[in-house]
């Protein structure tokens, strides 16, 4: 699979074992960012989709894109170089359990792995993507509580099963703020939710919205070209 161009940048992927795909787009383009948001973190970045689109949508922010894979960082340091942001991206090769920054994150974000139980790919790096052997939640959580200022927060993206397990572990540090639940057309299941948690319990009950991808194969709601549309060529 060769490179995949946005408006504004293009991502190459061939040596990243995550391409860019939905899941990440809509994380990047979902996640709502405060003005006070200057120092992010995009954990597991993959090829540096997310810390792109976090880039362009802020504007001065510094973002560090971290991952495990030496092939995903130095692709992602190629990737941040050729785009508009390359002076604030910042990629790092590390496990986030040992990964100690000189200051915390106002922000993280991630698409994390979440295969628990299923038989792991031959693709070592992908399993590593795809796969808590890795990174379980609780060990994401741990270092997002570790990594974030008292105000800041966290935002991923998770199928619905485990979603719902996530928000759970999560309730013993953070509150959930925004969700956005993701159906592909209007008939079938949730398939993915969004959500970001804060460390502050919310002063009102949080946002819990749906979005529709299409009604018909490349027939894209008004709802979802608005979300994409900053970024995805087609719209």
């Amino acid at each position: 699979m060769g490179g995949f161009r946005f408006k504004q940048f293009a991502v190459e992927q061939e040596r990243s074992p995550m391409k860019v795909g939905t899941d990440g787009v809509l994380l990047g383009a979902w996640v709502p960012l405060r003005p006070e948001d200057r120092l992010l973190l995009d954990l597991g970045t993959g090829c540096g989709v997310i810390a792109l689109m976090l880039a362009q949508r802020q504007a001065d922010a510094r973002i560090t894109a971290l991952d495990i894979d030496p092939d995903c960082v130095e692709q992602t340091r190629e990737n941040a170089e050729r785009s508009p942001w390359g002076g604030r991206i910042t990629a790092v090769e590390a496990p986030v359990q040992e990964f100690f920054p000189p200051e915390p994150f106002d922000l993280i974000v991630s698409n994390p792995p979440y295969f628990e139980n299923s038989l792991l790919s031959p693709d070592a790096g992908r399993s590593r993507a795809r796969h808590t052997a890795s990174l379980s939640f609780a060990e994401l959580l741990q270092a997002a509580d570790r990594l974030l200022t008292p105000e800041g927060r966290l935002a991923v993206v998770l199928p619905t099963e485990e979603a719902k397990r996530f928000r759970l572990l999560a309730s013993q540090r953070f509150w959930l703020e925004a969700r956005l639940d993701v159906r592909t057309t209007p008939r079938r299941p949730v398939k993915r939710s969004l959500m970001l948690f804060g460390r502050r319990q919310p002063a009102h009950e949080p946002a819990i919205e749906e979005l529709v991808i299409q009604t018909a194969p490349e027939t894209f709601t008004p709802e979802y070209r608005a979300l994409t549309g900053d970024f995805y060529l087609k719209f």
